[in-house]
């Protein structure tokens, strides 16, 4: 028999339940109040902001800026709710301009936190500051501070245990802070941005009013000589600018893709799925491109107000934006497939971290940090005829795996085999793939080879975070780095499976996947992401020219793990059959 609840009569809140439950709408983690502090301050005017952080901003998280500040008779209003300085009328949510104008930021952030506020205009002699605890607002009191405004947030929810526990460690925090840095300075590359954890300097980005000096600061280097510029317009109220990659530079996840509107930096499916159909020809559809577009469009057509945070927006006529994006990221990569910035050689399309040819030397696994040679230009051992000889080797199977004798590779990707009644088809970097992270799952780590003559590394910001946040995977996937100056890094040494080593610059996609949360497709824990990644990076690669004897050894190695031999640690499959039934019915032929 179900029993029927007693009914409780309808109450109002208390104030203070409201207030936490409004804080919860806009303040999910550190991340969540430093976009919307920045995001005040350059509402504000502001030309330089600075943030500060301890623990990942769960003890401490203080932003500085230059802004215009707020008049000592107006801080009480600051952190009440639906109070501010950037809507008058209803009339004007019609065509929203600035950033920050819900008036809810400060109150939900003090509802959850111990937050002061320190501000001076230009127009005052003195500083004023006020304190909010839990909700619960000080007085005024005289404070010192040049014109602008500093924000200080502490013990971010203090007073609501249950929140914490779904924050991660500080280190994951801090990440995900340092993200937010990225996006907003990439939306706002005049103002200049800094970001120190723990005393120690984590970020530093200068004014720029380069696109493409602005992305090769936060997306690495090689988009300065590797990018195209994107322009369109203005016309019908749209324009399009911004920066993306050429094919040969791209990434595993979409995080490579940054979108603003009307200096708003945002997150939108059809936006960011039209960036990467103009690559629908250029890249697989595994890879992701890497880009920067700011969509400048006429405020009336963009609804900033349906999403809490503001992470999202909605824009009429939508789909045809995305068209028009779609055609002009499409337009540059077409005029720019074949120029050549600072006379270096142009890349070519295959996969950046793309494995050299084994070779007993260190200096031979240094090389260039190219991303491709033309076929001209490869040694004569690297070039391959229809004709050339394949040494057969042949695998022995097991109860649930077929004996192949090997034909040879197809395309330096696929080794296609014959096995009793069947063809096979064998993905030759997803078998590695397998059998090097059930080692690293059995034994830790790879080995590693020394480099005689270290490469230096320039990190952006973000790579260099995750870098220490995961020191210890780094090291396990055989990647040695010591700081040496700045941005740059020196990499002593690189991992080596059954004698075959990545280039050094292998390092940068696994630092990326590693900023990104190792490997998303993974369905297991991070742990397991992030050993995917190193198995991906430290086996043999599409496009490696491999024998057929290695190929057989894999394929030995592959049949002893059992049932995990029939997909890689991403869920792709290992080996194909096709019957002979089937292919003589392609060929109209009598089944034998």
């Amino acid at each position: 028999m179900m029993v029927v609840p007693e009914r409780s009569p309808i109450r109002r809140l208390s104030p203070d339940v409201v207030h936490r439950i409004a804080a919860g709408e806009v303040v999910e983690r550190p991340a969540s109040v430093v976009k919307e502090l920045i995001e005040n301050s350059l509402d504000a005017g502001a030309t330089e902001v600075a943030v500060e952080l301890r623990e990942g901003g769960l003890a401490l998280i203080e932003v500085r800026d230059d802004g215009s500040g707020i008049p000592e008779s107006e801080l009480p209003l600051a952190v009440e709710r639906y109070a501010t300085s950037k809507l008058a009328g209803s009339e004007e949510l019609e065509s929203v301009t600035t950033l920050g104008f819900r008036g809810e930021a400060l109150a939900a952030i003090g509802a959850v936190s111990r937050l002061s506020l320190v501000s001076r205009t230009s127009a005052s002699a003195d500083a004023a500051t006020l304190s909010v605890e839990g909700g619960a607002v000080g007085p005024v009191a005289p404070a010192a501070r040049a014109p602008g405004t500093t924000v200080s947030v502490r013990d971010l929810f203090f007073n609501v245990p249950a929140r914490q526990k779904f924050l991660r460690g500080a280190a994951s925090e801090q990440l995900a802070v340092g993200d937010v840095v990225d996006r907003l300075y990439l939306a706002r590359p005049d103002v200049r941005f800094s970001l120190t954890s723990e005393g120690r300097e984590v970020r530093r980005y200068p004014r720029s009013d380069s696109r493409r000096d602005a992305a090769a600061r936060v997306l690495g280097e090689e988009l300065l000589d590797h990018a195209v510029e994107v322009s369109d317009g203005p016309s019908d109220g749209v324009a399009i600018a911004g920066v993306v990659g050429r094919p040969s530079i791209h990434r595993g996840t979409s995080q490579g893709i940054f979108l603003a509107v009307n200096g708003r930096t945002i997150e939108s499916r059809p936006l960011a799925q039209a960036v990467r159909l103009a690559f629908q020809d250029y890249l697989p559809p595994s890879r992701f491109p890497v880009a920067v577009v700011h969509l400048m469009v006429d405020p009336s057509r963009v609804d900033v107000n349906v999403h809490p945070t503001k992470r999202e927006v909605r824009i009429a006529r939508e789909r045809d934006l995305a068209e028009r994006l779609r055609v002009a990221v499409r337009r540059a990569i077409r005029e720019g497939a074949h120029t050549v910035d600072r006379d270096l050689p142009e890349p070519a399309i295959p996969d950046p971290d793309a494995f050299g040819e084994a070779s007993p030397s260190a200096e031979a696994a240094v090389g260039e940090f190219d991303r491709g040679v033309p076929l001209a230009a490869m040694p004569a051992s690297r070039q391959r005829t229809l004709s050339e000889p394949t040494v057969v080797a042949r695998v022995a199977g097991t109860s649930r795996h077929p004996s192949i004798r090997l034909v040879g590779p197809l395309f330096d990707l696929y080794w296609v085999g014959e096995s009793e009644g069947a063809a096979v088809w064998i993905d030759q970097h997803a078998a590695s793939e397998r059998v090097v992270y059930e080692m690293l799952r059995r034994e830790g780590g790879l080995a590693r080879q020394e480099l005689v003559e270290p490469p230096t590394l320039r990190l952006t910001a973000r790579r260099a975070e995750a870098l220490r946040a995961h020191a210890a995977a780094v090291d396990a996937a055989g990647f040695a780095v010591e700081p040496f100056g700045g941005d740059a890094f020196r990499l002593r040494s690189i991992p080596t499976y059954r004698g075959r080593r990545p280039r050094p610059d292998a390092i940068l996609a696994l630092l990326d996947e590693l900023a990104d949360g190792a490997r998303p497709t993974v369905p297991d824990g991070l742990a397991e992401r992030v050993t995917a990644s190193i198995a991906c990076h430290s086996a043999v690669r599409g496009g490696d020219a491999i024998e057929a004897a290695e190929m057989g050894r894999i394929l030995e190695a592959l049949f002893a793990l059992g049932d995990a031999a029939f997909a890689c640690p991403h869920g792709r499959p290992i080996l194909v059959q096709i019957p002979r039934s089937r292919l003589d019915r392609w060929f109209l032929r009598p089944s034998a």
